[in-house]
């Protein structure tokens, strides 16, 4: 039995802390461009209620999105022990390519996978490496793909990260801006016969009927802004009403196909995209199942690190697995879930033992 098992993790967390006091001078307007009512310090405490976001991180300006790849890729190599020539793909998942501080332009020539291999100093061009753009859950299915590329028996390792740097595409005069952080997350997956650990099953889904476009680009709120400039955006209550109605069955589809019953699973390490719709999620699994949820199932990093896209998950994993999250574990044998949603609309899943 050919397994692909998790055999390193590393992740990569900026310098600058942005406490949401530091908001207070903003100017938050509506999609018009009127004034949005209320003091500041109002909005913020109703965003810190909401998301659970009390700061977050961003990268310094002589980073790009590729530099915090490459740094979270090489501690997950240092953790596996892996010789990077060894390497079968490079794997890495973005939404917005490198964006230079005050840049206008998304920087994606070379492929930012190409950058790391680059930087790695990889010499085998038989390790190949591209890109995915798969909005949050970018890194969760670069891990199945990884899995895809071992079962077929073309690949022994595979270095998967997500890497982004959403502090350079946000509006400052939107008050989601406040949920956006930089970061990144890698993990090698490796083949290894006979073993009782690693992917047990997955699920993968793209919703684009109607919702396509909840998170897109577009213009800022300031109508005095540079009409050529564009800026992460999304529809807020679309999206939290998209997840609730469908990342628990996506999870469910994935737990089911393993065979664990749900009181197996230990961990459920779920896209940091806003603390409340996490919770909201999180009950409605464990609803269909009509089972109680296990006290410390679902780890949190969002208070701290704000939203980093594809970097949420794996960053997640790496502080758990490497002990630096208060009171969160996971040991040999434990049966967890990584699970994500984001721009597509894409959701997916992974029933993992560890």
């Amino acid at each position: 039995m050919i397994s692909s098992v998790i055999t390193g993790t590393g992740s990569y967390i900026p310098k600058i802390k942005k406490e949401n006091k530091k908001f207070l001078e903003n100017h938050f307007l509506n999609s018009d461009g009127t004034k949005i009512n209320g003091e500041n310090d109002v909005i913020i405490e109703k965003f810190k209620a909401i998301t659970g976001i009390e700061e977050r991180r961003y990268a310094v300006s002589e980073y790009n999105t590729s530099d915090l790849g490459f740094f979270a890729a090489q501690k997950a190599i240092d953790d596996a022990g892996i010789n990077p020539e060894e390497l079968d793909y490079i794997i890495l998942a973005h939404n917005f390519g490198d964006v230079k501080t005050d840049a206008i332009q998304s920087d994606m020539l070379p492929s930012l996978a190409t950058r790391v291999k680059y930087r790695l100093g990889i010499q085998n061009p038989n390790c190949v490496a591209y890109d995915i753009l798969f909005g949050c859950p970018g890194w969760i299915e670069g891990v199945i793909q990884a899995q895809a590329f071992i079962k077929s028996g073309i690949a022994t390792k595979v270095l998967v990260i997500g890497a982004e740097t959403l502090s350079r595409v946000v509006d400052k005069f939107d008050r989601d801006s406040m949920i956006y952080s930089d970061g990144a997350g890698a993990c090698i997956v490796e083949k290894n016969d006979g073993q009782d650990s690693g992917i047990l099953s997955h699920a993968s889904q793209t919703f684009s009927k109607d919702e396509a476009y909840h998170l897109f680009f577009g213009n800022s709120f300031n109508t005095n802004e540079d009409e050529n400039v564009r800026y992460i955006k999304m529809h807020g209550r679309k999206i939290y009403e998209f997840a609730l109605n469908n990342v628990p069955n996506a999870m469910k589809s994935a737990l089911d196909k393993s065979g664990i019953p749900i009181e197996q699973v230990k961990k459920v390490f779920i896209h940091q995209a806003n603390e409340k719709m996490d919770e909201a999620i999180i009950k409605r699994f464990y609803r269909l199942y009509k089972s109680v949820i296990p006290e410390g199932i679902m780890p949190m990093s969002i208070h701290k690190l704000g939203n980093s896209s594809v970097a949420t998950v794996p960053t997640l994993l790496d502080l758990v697995i490497k002990g630096n999250l208060e009171n969160q574990s996971v040991k040999r044998g434990d049966v967890i879930i990584l699970a994500s949603v984001g721009a597509g609309m894409n959701i997916n899943a992974i029933v993992y033992r560890y």
